[in-house]
């Protein structure tokens, strides 16, 4: 920085400016030849303003005119002069006279353009002893001191931050800037509003934009169009702009050059943002829409990107063809990442005269907007042009399906005849266990239709289905997630009434192929496969898993993700909508299954009534059995299973017209099994005891599932085979169902009487819940995977509680306090303290959560008498 010291306030010196004051200041009266150039609004005329005071001060004369080139210079003058580039020609010859006379001091400010002859001339002149002076834009430290001038204090870095990053450093407009965020009297500078430490956040005042009105109604019309253009945000080639300013190379660099040394356009051929929100906001609305609706027409037919353009002409009385053209190309750009975007713009195309309605009924399905969706899709189906009834039955059938209405869904896929209709309404047909020949041929593509990545995916999804039907498990699974790799490359383009990616999870649960089924979805959701229409159920899909495993508290987390609002930085804003039926059905079970696994039999009753709506909202089908299957054990469990039967047995029906296919019936039968165990109904459980046994042979899975169902009923009935349940128990680990293998463990450790065998078996219940044996209660951190299963292990005999303290844990459940669990039993506040702290202790609880979960646990192990529960009759003989 410059010992000098600037009169001019505005004035921020930077090295050569300063250099040359001081020099000045230093000897006022040597010679002076100097060419100052920088764009306008730089700070030449604050620098000539400052050598005039340095001159006067030391005693010259100093002139902003000058006499003619005939008369001769007063003695020691000094001459300084602004805007050279405007001066004519005899002007300009008069100041080379001067420079010639004899020893001058002259310094000379002028505009990089226009650049007439003479002033090159002088120029050259100026510079044979001195380079000229190049003025640059504030750096951060310069905007910084400028701004403490200002205000008389220290701006705070954002502050500072904000003004440099709006204004480009140009000192004209960090002046008018720093005036318009200048305090009141005694009150701290304006800091950008919710600006954080980088000024993330920014907001102008309309008193900066004001003093650039001048300055753009003084702008020639080509150099407007250039700044009108540049500010719409698009890449300009030359070749382009000649097109828009209606220009030749050589017009348009001079158009450049002109905008240039306005300062208005930086250096880097961009608009400092306070200056883009100037013209776009100072220019006439009719010059600023006509540019940047010629540009778009431009940009679309180079085949360049138009949707930037035309989201700033959605305004009313943009219209015509060539409008609705751009307007619709701009929709087609946006599908992939905006849908909801995409279903606007066709709808203004639509209205400026294109036939998008079908495209825009496409958009708003993607978008997960089915409502709308449907609305305009039902009136294509009655369309004359047969390409909008194709379009509009396409639509309808994938919103269907998503409602659960699979069987319309079908009927309106035969009818469309769309190249993948036939593939997408075998599957729908699968699902509601009417497809008679299930090893018919494949269904044949549509010949009306290219052969594409959607119609390929399509016939191996179907193959994949109907080898779910009568193949193994993992041949099925390999076709769903072929293709679902198949249609990954046009994932988020693409109208799915179910993904391959979510029919390979789905199968991947009811096999136990859990890895397998969580890397398809993660592949699934980080192409965008399907879209926003597709993004919760697989979401919802991960949720289950890991309910599946164990990890309930990542699978409520991941279930908020879906059901709940978003976060800030959520890329899923569509997690505030209502659910479709499909998703709500999915959300609704997996919300009670969490409970379920946790013990919470609270949260599960709040559940109940939101489960009951989403079954009646969606019919059974095939694709759906997993939630079927999770609501039937908590209906056991609040002893509403009776309501379940319709669906049960609708269920068992369909899987009766499919041939009774082994991988679905499966996970049914399982979860029928442990309904039954709840409800405690022993003939219900050896029926389906007996289904499992039947499909044995059909996979690995199969049979460990047929195993820990005998081996679990078996424990019911008083019959405790250690080395038999641990196997079943560990077979259940190994298929991902850990919680099902430590509950099976510990279900068998408090019915054996023998001491060794029980404690066996809660060691390894602990080891498959993720604790080691002989685990004495260590905490586990909040949402961690391998948390413990609250009820999966139930307390061994050695830990059941003593009488009093299961009248201390019966009220402590019931909600009293400690104080009033004293006065109801005759004891003292301090000794039910002493009674839960031994029960924590006995049942091996990290905290008092634990210790809840436990104890709901025995209490629904006791009879309602508070007896243990006892062993069911043996099975009759066959």
């Amino acid at each position: 920085m410059s010992p000098h010291t600037a009169i001019r306030p505005e004035l921020v010196l930077d090295g050569p400016s300063g250099a040359l004051l001081d020099a000045v200041d230093a000897d006022p009266h040597a010679p002076l030849a100097v060419a100052i150039t920088a764009p306008g609004g730089y700070g030449k005329s604050a620098l000539l303003h400052e050598l005039a005071g340095i001159y006067r001060r030391a005693g010259h004369p100093v002139l902003d005119t000058w006499p003619a080139a005939a008369t001769a210079p007063e003695p020691g003058a000094v001459l300084l002069v602004d805007d050279a580039h405007l001066l004519d020609e005899d002007r300009l010859r008069e100041l080379r006279h001067w420079l010639d006379t004899g020893p001058a001091r002259l310094a000379v400010a002028y505009r990089p353009w226009p650049r007439p002859a003479a002033l090159v001339e002088l120029a050259e002149q100026l510079t044979r002893d001195r380079p000229p002076l190049l003025l640059a834009p504030f750096t951060p430290a310069r905007t910084a001191a400028r701004l403490g001038t200002a205000y008389g204090h220290r701006p705070e870095p954002n502050l500072v931050s904000f003004v440099q990053g709006q204004t480009g450093g140009v000192p004209r407009f960090v002046e008018r800037l720093a005036a318009a965020l200048r305090p009141e009297a005694g009150t701290p500078a304006r800091q950008p509003q919710a600006a954080d430490a980088g000024g993330a956040v920014h907001r102008v005042p309309p008193a900066a934009l004001l003093p650039f009105g001048t300055e753009v109604a003084d702008l020639t019309w080509p150099v407007r169009r250039l700044l009108l253009a540049v500010a719409a945000g698009v890449p300009l080639p030359v070749d382009l702009l000649g097109a828009l300013l209606e220009q030749d190379p050589d017009e348009v660099d001079e158009t450049l050059a002109q905008a240039r040394a306005s300062g208005l356009l930086g250096p880097d051929d961009r608009l400092p943002p306070i200056v883009e929100r100037a013209v776009t906001s100072l220019s006439p609305a009719g010059q600023r829409i006509a540019v940047w609706q010629r540009l778009a027409e431009l940009q679309r037919v180079r085949g360049a990107p138009v949707l930037p353009l035309v989201r700033s002409l959605l305004t009313p009385g943009v219209g015509g063809e060539n409008a609705g053209l751009t307007i619709e190309a701009a929709a087609e750009e946006a599908l992939a990442e905006q849908p909801s975007l995409a279903a606007d713009l066709f709808a203004a195309a639509a209205t400026a005269g294109r036939p998008t309605t079908a495209r825009q009924a496409y958009a708003a399905a993607l978008a997960g907007d089915l409502d709308t969706a449907l609305r305009l899709a039902d009136r294509l189906v009655g369309a004359t042009n047969p390409d909008d009834r194709r379009d509009g039955a396409t639509v309808a059938a994938t919103a269907l399906t998503h409602r659960g209405q699979l069987g319309r869904s079908a009927e309106l896929y035969r009818w469309s005849n769309a190249p993948s209709s036939a593939a997408f309404a075998a599957i729908a047909t699968i699902g509601t266990g009417h497809d008679a020949e299930p090893d018919a041929p494949a269904p044949q593509p549509s010949t009306d239709g290219p052969p594409t990545l959607l119609t390929s995916a399509a016939l191996l999804t179907v193959r994949g289905v109907r080898e779910t039907l009568t193949a193994p498990p993992t041949a099925a699974l390999s076709t769903l997630v072929q293709a679902a790799a198949l249609l990954e490359p046009a994932g988020r383009t693409v109208l799915l009434p179910d993904s391959p990616a979510a029919l390979a999870a789905l199968v991947a649960l009811h096999c136990g192929e859990l890895e397998i089924g969580e890397r398809v979805l993660d592949r699934a959701i980080a192409a965008g496969l399907g879209g926003a229409l597709m993004s919760r159920r697989h979401r919802l899909l991960q949720a289950w898993i890991l309910m599946v495993r164990g990890r309930t508290a990542m699978a409520a987390e991941a279930l908020r993700t879906v059901t709940g609002p978003p976060a800030p930085e959520s890329a899923a804003p569509d997690a505030t909508d209502p659910l479709e039926s499909r998703d709500l059905l999915f959300a609704s079970a997996l919300e009670m299954g969490i409970a379920r696994r946790d013990s919470d039999l609270p949260a599960v009753q709040r559940a109940w009534g939101q489960a009951r709506e989403a079954l009646v909202r969606h019919p059974v089908d095939l694709f759906s059995f997993l939630p079927l299957g999770e609501i039937t054990i908590a209906a056991a469990r609040l002893g509403e299973l009776n309501r379940l039967e319709p669906y049960l047995r609708e269920a068992y029906a369909l899987l009766d017209r499919l041939g009774g296919p082994a991988l679905w019936a499966t996970q049914l039968r399982w979860s029928g099994l442990h309904a039954a165990i709840i409800a405690e109904l022993p003939a219900a459980a050896d029926e389906h005891v007996a289904a499992l046994a039947a499909n044995v042979g059909h996979s690995r899975y199969s049979a460990v599932m047929a195993a820990a169902a005998e081996s679990w009923v078996e424990v019911l009935r008083g019959t405790v085979d250690p080395a038999r349940v641990e196997t079943a128990a560990r077979g259940l680990h190994d298929a991902g169902l850990g919680w099902d293998g430590a509950r099976l463990a510990g279900q068998a450790a408090i019915r054996t009487a023998d001491r060794r065998a029980m404690t066996a078996l809660l060691d390894c219940a602990r080891m498959l819940q993720g604790r080691p044996a002989g685990h004495k209660g260590t905490a586990h951190p909040a949402g961690a995977s391998n948390a413990p299963v609250a009820d999966a292990v139930t307390a061994p005999t050695e830990s059941r509680l003593s009488d009093r303290e299961q009248e201390v844990a019966d009220l402590v459940l019931s909600g009293l306090t400690y104080k009033q669990i004293g006065d109801r039993l005759f004891i003292s506040a301090k000794t039910v303290e002493h009674h839960v702290a031994r029960m924590r202790q006995r049942l091996n609880c990290a905290n008092r959560g634990e210790l809840l979960n436990r104890l709901r646990v025995l209490a629904a192990e006791r009879g309602s008498d508070g007896s243990a529960t006892p062993n069911w009759p043996k099975r009759p003989a066959s």
